[in-house]
């Protein structure tokens, strides 16, 4: 990129973070979440590092917060507010370690001990509180850092916020006002029965709140309050100054305030990362939202040396928790082949950290879903993970586009399709696959999918081996792989003594396996781990399976028509039932064992979105070991649709036909 093409980028980038602050900070109303909107001021800060002639001081990555709104009265801060600057993982927590012992070795503090006291960053609404002799006498946001708005009347409201302290002091202290989980759960349904717009999350319900014009409305909603932070304090207080942020603390909780009680004095970056790492885990068993670690200097003699920035305190940083948003760009779009022919077009991104990993590759899904989000080569998007799921993009910014992005037009013919390439879009799907059936790139999909996890679990046949034993002309159908001997292995490529030993050790451990397993592994269309478990529990035998006519397999509970139609077409290919001549004498095959009696036993579940506190394949163990089944499908038969963050088409239909929807919590509270 040129500077003629980064001041371009640049003021496309500016014109967009004010537009989603001002939704943010001023609106309570954001479109996009947090976490690709720190992205995108992520980008920004870079484009301006690499070059600095493009920084103004009216840069949206030099500003604080928002505008104060109209009607509240305005209120000029004593002391200026401050944002600290992010840090995003380990590497870069030590960077700021590293700067800040560069500063401090410029001063009569070069060589001294440094401790730090790490916080939770709570994800609320940053307020100001001023006490005259301990009287609560003003209450103001943050606003622009040097302007807020005075909410006295509604601060007054929240319980957690003392209107006398136990000393006649005089001081003014920071805090964050927030809402709890459950708390806004009760307002959004309040709200939905009012046909009102629902809150995004608890710190947009929170900021909403304390802009109320009728402190009736604030009283309402239960809102809380800690604080952490002393702005000023009266200098001649018998108290005295706290000569620590630890001490700190401790001082705002003598005098009343609530003080959240999960700080931690660390020695160590190490000791920082420990701390992070239990409440990057535990974050979602707390009662209010936390989006990172405030990690403070905890010396304040050392805090006053190394001072602040334009906009941020020096002494301090903001360790974010991975975000499962960021933005990036697509840099093209490929076709990947699948195991049952089906092609699926994966965007080729440029590198970003997402949910803790670095990430390069996010699916597409169809040529429905490129036009529906009317996706771009050179697009800037934002894509989200959720655990070890590959990212989906859920939003196009076309506000950066330039005029350069190309649309992707599917091609009549793709490479690897076999034959002469040729492919064809799916009667009544969404889908292309090959015309030509069994490529040897289809057939490899088959052989990784056969060994992975969620059919036989096969320990060293990854993607890079299945393509070597391919290669070598060792493996072309499902029953190979029981035929490897130690023989084959020796004269490949990174296959030795042990190598080569670990790799049969798993193949004859894979040789028993139960029912559901052995029919996921057989790449049957439309039949995943659900489907399978269904099969296995109603046929018992593969033979069951192998003979049952359309009729009856339309009959079991969970099957659709289509469905029904694959798995039938399936067992009637003469290819299909040769290979399984040949592979069933290798194998013991586990019958499916019946599940005693639990509390959900007889009912039946459609999970539909992300759910925060447990993977996908956690919540199905859940209800299976508690006696419910998990079926891919919403129908008049399904009990409950638990429903995550981003739920799908599976929502809409469980509304349309009255099946009860469960929020995440409400299916936790199930469990337990």
């Amino acid at each position: 990129m040129n500077e003629r093409e980064a001041i371009k980028k640049a003021k496309r980038l500016g014109k967009l973070i004010n537009y989603h602050r001002k939704l943010y900070h001023e609106e309570d109303r954001p479109e996009i979440s947090d976490e690709a909107y720190d992205s995108l001021v992520k980008e920004l800060i870079d484009l301006e590092e690499r070059f600095p002639g493009l920084r103004r001081e009216d840069s949206p990555s030099q500003r604080i917060g928002g505008k104060p709104l109209e009607h509240f009265e305005k209120v000029k801060h004593a002391s200026p507010q401050w944002s600290f600057d992010n840090v995003f993982d380990g590497k870069e927590l030590a960077d700021w370690e590293a700067r800040i012992k560069r500063v401090l070795s410029k001063t009569e503090f070069v060589g001294a001990p440094i401790t730090y006291c790490a916080e939770h960053k709570i994800d609320g609404l940053k307020v100001i509180l001023t006490y005259e002799k301990g009287a609560f006498v003003l209450g103001a946001t943050r606003g622009d850092g040097e302007v807020g708005e005075n909410i006295t009347e509604n601060l007054k409201t929240i319980e957690t916020i003392p209107l006398e302290l136990k000393e006649k002091v005089d001081i003014t202290v920071v805090g964050e006002a927030w809402l709890s989980h459950d708390e806004l759960k009760r307002i959004n349904k309040e709200r939905e029965k009012k046909g009102e717009m629902l809150f995004a999350n608890t710190r947009n319900a929170a900021a909403g709140s304390l802009r109320q014009l009728d402190p009736g409305v604030v009283a309402s909603r239960r809102l809380s309050c800690f604080v952490y932070d002393i702005d000023l304090i009266d200098p001649s207080w018998s108290g005295g100054k706290p000569v620590t942020q630890i001490s700190e603390l401790e001082l705002l909780a003598r005098l009343g305030f609530n003080v959240n009680p999960n700080y931690r004095l660390c020695d160590s970056l190490k000791e920082i990362l420990a701390y992070y790492d239990k409440w990057h885990a535990e974050k979602d068993k707390l009662p209010y939202g936390v989006d990172g670690v405030a990690v403070k200097v905890n010396e304040v003699a050392l805090q006053e040396v190394l001072g602040y920035t334009a906009k941020s305190p020096r002494f301090a940083v903001a360790f974010k928790f991975a975000a499962e948003q960021a933005t990036t760009v697509v840099e093209d779009i490929l076709l990947q082949i699948g195991r049952t022919g089906v092609i699926t077009p994966v965007a080729k991104l440029r590198p970003v950290k997402v949910a803790g990993s670095t990430v390069s590759r996010a699916t597409l899904h169809n040529e429905d879903e490129i036009k529906r989000l009317d996706v771009r080569i050179g697009d800037t998007v934002i894509i989200q993970k959720a655990g070890d799921v590959i990212p989906d993009i859920v939003k196009v910014l076309t506000e950066l586009r330039t005029g350069k992005e190309k649309l992707f037009v599917f091609p009549k013919k793709v490479e690897g399709c076999g034959g002469d390439g040729s492919i064809e879009r799916i009667p009544g799907q969404a889908a292309y696959r090959c015309k030509f059936r069994g490529s040897a790139m289809e057939t490899q999909r088959k052989l990784e999918h056969f060994a992975g996890r969620k059919a036989f679990d096969i320990e060293g046949m990854g993607e890079k081996n299945v393509m070597l034993l391919m290669e070598n002309n060792l493996v072309s159908h499902f029953d190979d792989i029981f035929t490897l001997k130690k023989g084959d292995l020796m004269n490949l490529p990174r296959f030795a003594e042990k190598s080569a030993g670990n790799l049969l050790k798993g193949i004859e451990k894979a040789k028993k396996v139960p029912l559901a397993r052995l029919i996921v592994g057989l790449s049957i269309p439309q039949v995943g781990e659900e489907t399978a478990e269904d099969l296995a529990k109603h046929f018992k035998t593969i033979e069951n399976l192998s003979s049952a006519s359309m009729e009856t397999l339309y009959g079991v509970y969970g099957i659709g028509e289509v469905t029904a139609e694959e798995i039938y077409k399936w067992f009637r290919d003469r290819e299909n039932l040769k290979m399984l001549e040949r592979l069933l004498p290798h194998l013991s095959i586990e019958a499916t064992a019946e599940k005693e009696g639990g509390k959900l036993t007889g009912k039946t579940f459609v999970l539909t979105g992300t759910l925060s506190s447990m993977s996908r394949d956690e919540a199905k163990e859940k209800i299976k070991n508690a006696g419910g089944e998990v079926t891919e499908s919403v129908s008049k038969k399904t009990s409950y649709v638990v429903v995550g963050k981003d739920s799908g088409s599976k929502f809409q239909k469980a509304r349309k036909l009255g099946v009860q929807v469960l929020s995440e919590e409400e299916f936790l509270l199930l469990l337990s």
